[in-house]
């Protein structure tokens, strides 16, 4: 019998979970158990459902084109909830000169497959739209430099568009994923797609339009009743003597050959103290700060290989019903975005209430961007209600942890109205619910070499035997290369 351990209850730790089930009620002789710190299952994905509107406290769709997520929903029987992001009036905002001005159609990310749809945009100056027809031009050359070695997002990026592309979308649209400073993100790791077209076509924009006859596919899918549809239905077959709440891990030993796990059970009658159990192999799929916290005493290398930085979120919610959103309009599309360094003033100094989470210069912590959820997803609320996220990540995200509810929507209802008041639309009154969510250093960032150093983390964890890492600090953030991760590892063991 093998006896397995999982260390983590979040998205990776419960599909792991669930692929070893599968493989036990098969007549695999494996003995699994899942070990979460805290009081319940899922990790960062959060629905809640009040009055109707169906708010995400964490992640609210997964890229349509990796299929590992929508394959798992649809084993799982939730075929009939899998929804798609409302492309047809797909529009995005990108806020600068005091304005929000849309990105052009017909683009992934900062890279056009059309160039006539950059001709009367506002966004982009002359400059820029020279450049973009240049690196079309420049294919064969763009092909035969492209470097072998990993580069930064920003160096991969200013070699093809240059400074305005990068600072004005690129820069932007991978902050709002990714949370890091572009200057040292990875190249390969974070857009392992585009560095693969530029050394096949050379030019990201050839590249693009060598595949614009393809069937186009929404950008996001995700389950009308929520992320959280997606968690519950996998803990729904799980048995529950094998899933521990509220048992964080103590540490990790090596005796002979088993691992000797210790965690700190909730208290029972009055009594405290530590649960030690063995396993012959151990998933680790805890969030980076303790996976790193229990590698080290196990191999002092091993945890300098993990990425040494996480990005913060915090995201508020906010939702109004029919009636109170029909006194106001939204602009067309799915959101904004605010580039970063953010040299428009949103807010005035007058105007300023963010008391104690001013930062040293005594400005507000900035938005970064914001999503039109139920234009984003109509099924999000009831008929004609209101849904808008606001999202602050980073340094502002840091600044504003350890502040109040009351203070965080302050702050972003005050940058949102601002910002929405200069569509000439009327001003954006008090929403009905409200919901924080903090994500403190929930995005481990990929910074240039990381790849290389996974690589080398893999090759020092194999030395320890039997222990396997899950998570988003290796091979992506996104969900459906969690699930990807995670069925693979199980059923290796199975």
């Amino acid at each position: 019998m093998t006896r397995i351990a999982i260390l983590g209850g979040g998205i990776s730790g419960l599909t792991a979970a669930y692929e070893l089930e599968l493989a036990r009620q098969h007549g695999a002789p494996i003995d699994w158990h899942l070990y979460e710190s805290t009081n319940r299952l899922g990790g960062i994905i959060q629905t809640t459902h009040q009055d109707g509107f169906i708010l995400e406290q964490g992640p609210d769709a997964w890229v349509t084109e990796k299929p590992w997520a929508r394959d798992l929903a649809i084993e799982l029987g939730l075929e009939s909830q899998l929804i798609s992001s409302n492309d047809a009036t797909r529009k995005t905002y990108i806020y600068l000169s005091n304005q929000l001005q849309p990105i052009p159609d017909n683009m992934r990310m900062m890279v056009p497959t059309d160039l006539t749809a950059l001709e009367n945009s506002p966004l982009f100056s002359t400059e820029a739209k020279q450049a973009y027809a240049e690196e079309l031009a420049n294919a064969a050359q763009l092909r035969e430099a492209a470097p072998d070695q990993d580069e930064s997002v920003a160096t991969f990026v200013l070699r093809h568009f240059g400074e305005e592309v990068l600072t004005k979308i690129a820069a932007p649209l991978l902050s709002g994923i990714f949370g890091g400073d572009i200057h040292k993100l990875s190249a390969h790791a974070v857009m392992p797609a585009f560095v693969a077209m530029e050394r096949e076509h050379g030019s990201l924009i050839l590249a693009l339009q060598s595949r614009s006859n393809r069937d186009p596919k929404p950008i996001f899918t995700t389950l009308r009743n929520g992320l959280a549809t997606l968690t519950d239905a996998l803990v729904a077959k799980l048995p529950p003597e094998r899933l521990h709440l509220n048992h964080p891990a103590i540490s990790l030993k090596r005796e002979a050959n088993r691992w000797c796990l210790r965690t700190a059970p909730p208290a029972a009658k009055g009594r405290t103290g530590k649960s030690k159990k063995h396993f012959n192999h151990i998933l680790l799929a805890t969030p980076l700060d303790a996976t790193r916290t229990l590698l080290i005493p196990l191999d002092p290398t091993a945890p300098a290989l993990l990425p040494t930085d996480a990005s913060s979120a915090i995201l508020a919610t906010f939702a109004w019903p029919a009636e109170t959103a029909a006194t106001f309009t939204l602009p067309q599309g799915f959101g904004f975005l605010i580039p970063h360094p953010f040299h428009n003033s949103v807010i005035s100094t007058e105007a300023q209430r963010c008391g104690e989470t001013r930062s040293s210069a005594g400005t507000c912590p900035q938005l970064l961007a914001a999503t039109f959820v139920t234009q984003k997803f109509p099924h999000r609320a009831p008929p004609n209600a209101r849904i808008l996220r606001a999202y602050f990540g980073g340094p502002s995200a840091d600044a504003l942890n350890s502040s109040s509810d009351e203070t965080i929507t302050d702050a972003a209802l005050t940058q949102l109205r601002k910002i929405l008041q200069l569509t000439e639309q009327a001003p954006l009154p008090d929403p009905t619910l409200t919901i924080v969510s903090r994500l403190p250093r929930s995005l481990p960032q990929y910074e240039v070499g990381h790849l290389d150093r996974i690589a080398q983390l893999d090759d020092r964890i194999a030395t320890l035997g039997n222990l396997t890492l899950l998570g988003n600090a290796y091979r992506g953030v996104g969900l459906p290369d969690l699930i990807r991760d995670a069925r693979t590892a199980a059923r290796k063991l199975t």
